[in-house]
């Protein structure tokens, strides 16, 4: 599989609090943004898979539904993981 525990720790470790901090919203949208890069690729090379372009719509939906509360509760950390993970231009 293209996502190992160890490269979940390393996502969480880098943009959440800790390799175990796997609740937070910066390390769930890091998570998802990982995800959507891979299923984007994937859709490159195989333009027919629809069930693939669901879940990568259902996984952008809910990234942006996190963005949208972290903007909400604090915009400081919003612009943060908005400017790591290269989202907006």
């Amino acid at each position: 599989m293209y996502l190992t525990a160890e490269k979940k720790q390393e996502i969480f470790g880098k943009y959440g609090k800790s390799n175990t901090d796997t609740g937070s919203a910066e390390g769930q949208i890091a998570l998802f943004s990982y995800r959507i890069n891979h299923l984007t690729e994937h859709l490159k090379s195989n333009k027919k898979d629809y069930s693939t372009e669901r879940a990568l719509v259902i996984l952008v939906g809910k990234r942006r539904r996190l963005l949208n509360y972290l903007k909400d509760i604090e915009i400081s950390r919003y612009r943060a993981i908005i400017k790591e993970l290269g989202i907006r231009k």
